[in-house]
């Protein structure tokens, strides 16, 4: 399955944007942070440069269509699965911004829950001309459910392990805004009847990319300014379920996980200073 997607390793696009100090204030607005000054803060290079498709040419989940930059996987649900980051330079108010996005590998396994795609794109973001912000990220296409996910519980797990915990609800206004900041029209973060019906989510879906900019931010005004970090999705958050934001700091490393209000592990990460 994978060898006929291989045309595709090496394909790239280009975009460009103009970072501005609403955007800047926009994302801090809705990510609900303290954060003040020109200089944006972790997670916001996922808002700069998305590639303007016309609503048109979207695809019934509200995605891009397949089969451009991307290859034409035949499985239907599209998530973001995994990032590992380079902070390398500021991302400043006023910057020119241009992306390069590079198709690096693309393949196919089966797993538990049956066939799994997954392609890897190479990112860098440049403020000015210079390297701001480099990514390797990782999508994941599954195929269609077949029942009901069930909405987990919400008790309060233990959290006493931990250096610096930020426990919060993300709900619909916040979904809408992230969705809006980085032209992401994908159904299951707004359209309820959708994801229900057809996606066979009990709830509207937290953003990978948000819950992970939740996190970084976390551990920035819990430890300072970040050079690298890791993150991967480990299941879904739900909206109007409580998130818990934990991260403990060593020898210069933090280990970070977001945690669902029934002690799931939403997702987890590794960031340096």
């Amino acid at each position: 399955m994978a060898g006929e997607w291989d045309r595709w390793i090496g394909g790239e696009a280009e975009g460009s944007d103009l970072l501005t100090q609403g955007l800047i204030d926009g994302f801090c607005a809705t990510l609900d942070l303290d954060h003040s000054g020109t200089v944006a803060p972790p997670g916001l290079h996922w808002c700069l440069a998305p590639g303007a498709v016309p609503t048109a040419a979207l695809g019934p989940d509200g995605h891009p269509p397949k089969g451009d930059l991307l290859p034409p996987i035949p499985l239907p649900r599209r998530m973001w699965a995994a990032s590992r980051l380079e902070f390398l330079a500021p991302l400043t108010a006023g910057a020119p911004i241009t992306r390069l996005t590079r198709v690096v590998s693309a393949s196919g396994k089966e797993g538990r829950s049956g066939p799994l795609g997954f392609v890897e794109l190479a990112m860098e973001t440049r403020a000015d001309g210079v390297p701001a912000v480099r990514e390797v990220q990782t999508l994941v296409y599954r195929a269609a459910g077949s029942a009901m996910t069930p909405l987990p519980g919400a008790d309060t797990p233990d959290l006493s392990g931990w250096d610096a915990v930020r426990t919060l609800t993300p709900n619909e206004p916040m979904l809408l805004r992230f969705s809006a900041l980085t032209f992401n029209a994908h159904r299951i973060h707004y359209d309820l009847p959708y994801t229900r019906e057809v996606e066979l989510y009990p709830a509207l879906l937290v953003h990978g990319p948000l819950v992970a900019s939740l996190l970084l931010n976390h551990a920035a005004a819990a430890f300072g300014p970040l050079a690298s970090a890791s993150v991967r999705a480990m299941a879904p958050a739900f909206c109007g379920q409580p998130l818990h934001l934990a991260a403990s700091s060593a020898d210069g490393e933090i280990t970070l996980r977001a945690i669902g209000g029934d002690g799931r592990t939403i997702m987890e990460g590794l960031a340096r200073l």
